[in-house]
């Protein structure tokens, strides 16, 4: 196992001068000790792979040193970046992805196809690949900086890297707001048994509306982050009432479902709910540094005009009784809670919205 800091250290040194994540439970000590170090490097959180793939281009491009961090899934999403950007204009930085496993039974369907074809398609994206070490942090830097001229990517396994606490400075504290599993108590008592299909996005979401929305008719969506708002768009479309539990990290990975849900605003039934815990909990709860935006702005912008801000259950309660059949958007302000049991397998394992 690789010292986190020493490792943060020691690429700082080699000049490495900005550290592009989409954040990865794999890779959570790397992300802590760069916040802790933000004087010896720049974080910055990126809403998607791609996002961050292009960002690191144009640092590269530049004249500095970045790294790239995301995890297997998310090397799909930076497909396109690679093969149309990064190949033909020559750009070369490390790119680290965390190579997820997957067991037979397992609840994490996500992640079966890349456990074991990762490296089919690196080598698609015409890249040959190397497993970080794990012992020597001097090899482990000499493999990132490879990078840096071949067309290599670098992968990350499972416990790389020693543990590494955020500095209090950098913790959240949302001791003002009431958790997020309150909300979700009074959605399952307020949509007890109706006709209303609730998707939850990927991550602890899903897992605390297993746990605590038993009699709501609820899809766990396990993969595809971003995605949940434009797959409650296409069940809104064949007629489906809606409702859709997103949160912060995941409403802008891929914003441009809400500017489709706009269109349609007027022929769908339709409700987007963010919990906004301002932080990545299921990746280690580090703040996905979002307070510059406007929720409510960006939904009206998109043609949402019922829109409404909740930071308590009296408040949701009358937002709860004001939607109306039209599409809906609100942005609750919460906590987190720990982390809850994912739904069991033969829950997940389903094709067809009842």
């Amino acid at each position: 196992m690789l010292d986190t800091n020493d490792f943060i250290i020691k690429i700082c040194k080699t000049r490495y001068t900005h550290l592009c994540v989409v954040p990865c439970s794999f890779a959570k000590n790397v992300i802590n000790s760069a916040i802790n170090n933000i004087e010896l490097i720049e974080y910055i959180p990126c809403a998607s792979e791609a996002v961050a793939c292009s960002i690191a281009a144009g640092i590269k491009m530049s004249g500095k040193k970045p790294l790239v961090i995301i995890q297997s899934s998310g090397l799909t999403n930076m497909g396109s970046c690679i093969t149309s950007l990064l190949n033909p204009y020559e750009v070369r930085f490390p790119i680290l992805v965390s190579w997820r496993s997957y067991n037979k039974g397992d609840s994490e369907i996500q992640h079966k196809h890349l456990a074991t074809m990762l490296p089919d398609l690196i080598n698609a994206y015409g890249y040959k690949y190397e497993i970080l070490n794990k012992n020597d942090i001097s090899i482990a830097v000499d493999q990132l900086d490879k990078c840096n001229s071949d067309n290599l990517i670098c992968i990350l396994e499972k416990q790389t890297f020693s543990k590494v606490e955020l500095l209090q400075e950098h913790k959240l504290d949302l001791s003002l707001y009431i958790s997020r599993i309150t909300f979700l108590k009074k959605l399952n008592i307020k949509f007890n048994n109706q006709d209303i299909l609730f998707i939850g996005t990927t991550g602890n979401l899903a897992r605390e509306m297993y746990n605590f929305m038993p009699d709501t008719n609820n899809f766990y969506m396990a993969g595809n982050m971003g995605g949940a708002l434009s797959l409650g768009l296409g069940a809104a479309k064949a007629g489906k009432k809606v409702i859709v539990c997103g949160g912060d990290a995941e409403f802008v990975m891929h914003m441009g479902g809400l500017t489709n849900v706009g269109r349609y605003a007027k022929q769908i039934n339709l409700t987007y709910i963010v919990f906004d815990n301002e932080s990545n909990k299921s990746t280690g709860g580090q703040n996905s540094y979002q307070n510059h935006l406007n929720y409510i702005g960006i939904a009206k912008n998109s043609n949402i005009e019922n829109v409404f801000y909740v930071d308590d259950l009296k408040s949701f309660n009358l937002v709860l009784d004001k939607i109306n059949t039209k599409t809906n958007f609100i942005h609750v302000k919460c906590s987190y809670d720990e982390q809850c049991e994912r739904p069991p397998l033969k829950i997940l394992k389903t094709n067809e919205f009842k």
